[in-house]
């Protein structure tokens, strides 16, 4: 008769399997938690102190500011969770807007054909980085800083060479410059603001970047060779391939920002882009990207770059000695590598 009862009223076992994590455990497992803590923070503190800030007009220029940084940033980004870096992404930019204008120029052709032929040239330089560290297995470190230096030699020595100067000619009275300025660098005046179409941009590779990573298999193969490549390997996965393609995926969005450079300002002086690699790897590791490869956010690199633009124009509006925005950059970095490493343990321990 006990044993009858027992077992009616005994109560069943719960499968940890099936267990539902809490809201606040799946929102704190996401990549760029971290980088929209430290977005609302910045923005609050120059918010306090730079009324100039507080403007819609600031906030374009903001944005503007940001978009220059965010789009190369989100094919870092990719890269990153591929588990590779790239140190010649912020040359290539500048190499590219070199190459679209010169050739053009030089040739006396349209200014679309330079621009296809410094897309193509951007996506070759992406390609033999990628090959040259699938192939011999240097690390990518090494491959592109190689590239990087190459390149910066090349901007400053071919521009002398062709030009006579250190900067590529006015292109504004080319054939095509009105077309290709509206593609890459339109700007919009509505009332008191000015919005740049690379803005826009900037936001459609966001939402392409995160659509492929979380809804496509592409997706699945740039974490699985990120976090382990052998083991992705033995599945199936083509990391050759997929390594490759993200290298030529970060050279894509050098060119494209390289063509905003160019036709925002007409004319690219050669050594510019030298650093840039280094904000753009600081906007996708701000945003949640491992150092380690196999887990970001193109999302939490977006807001990596808003960061960015923040506190480049909230020096100059709240009157601070621009000298220091690379200390407050540096402490920004610091600060959302340990917030990220604080929120992943925290999402650890829940499981």
């Amino acid at each position: 008769m006990s044993d009858t009862l027992d077992v009616g009223v005994r109560t069943p076992t719960r499968d940890e399997r099936f267990t539902e994590k809490s809201l606040a455990t799946r929102i704190l497992a996401r990549p760029e938690v971290g980088a929209l803590v430290g977005a609302v923070a910045v923005y609050v503190l120059f918010f306090a102190v730079a009324e100039p800030f507080r403007g819609l007009d600031s906030l374009a220029t903001i944005l503007y500011a940001s978009s220059t940084i965010g789009i190369p940033a989100v094919g870092v980004c990719l890269l990153m969770i591929g588990g590779e870096f790239d140190l010649s992404a912020g040359v290539t930019v500048t190499s590219s807007a070199l190459i679209a204008s010169m050739f053009s120029f030089q040739l006396t052709t349209n200014l679309w054909v330079g621009i296809f032929v410094s897309l193509l040239l951007a996506l070759t330089i992406g390609a033999i980085n990628g090959y040259l560290v699938v192939r011999t297995g240097i690390p990518s470190f090494l491959v592109t800083l190689g590239s990087f230096l190459m390149l910066q030699g090349l901007n400053l020595a071919l521009t002398k060479l062709i030009t006579g100067n250190v900067a590529s000619p006015n292109i504004s009275d080319m054939s095509g410059f009105g077309s290709a300025q509206k593609v890459f660098a339109q700007e919009w005046n509505v009332g008191a603001l000015s919005i740049r179409i690379s803005i826009l941009w900037w936001l459609l590779f966001t939402a392409i970047a995160t659509w492929v990573l979380l809804r496509t298999r592409l997706g699945n193969w740039i974490f699985a060779v990120g976090g382990a490549a052998t083991s992705a390997r033995a599945v199936g996965v083509p990391v050759r391939g997929v390594k490759i393609g993200l290298f030529m995926t970060v050279g894509f969005t050098a060119w494209f920002t390289g063509m905003n450079l160019l036709f925002s300002f007409n004319t690219v002086q050669s050594g510019e882009g030298v650093g840039n690699e280094f904000l753009y790897i600081i906007a996708a590791v701000i945003g949640g990207c491992l150092l380690t490869g196999g887990y970001g956010s193109a999302v939490g690199a977006t807001i990596g770059a808003f960061i960015f633009g923040m506190t480049t124009q909230g020096i100059v509006y709240a009157g601070w000695n621009p000298d220091w925005f690379k200390f407050f950059l540096g402490g920004m970095l610091l600060a959302a590598t340990l917030l990220n490493l604080w929120v992943r343990r925290r999402t650890e321990a829940a499981k």
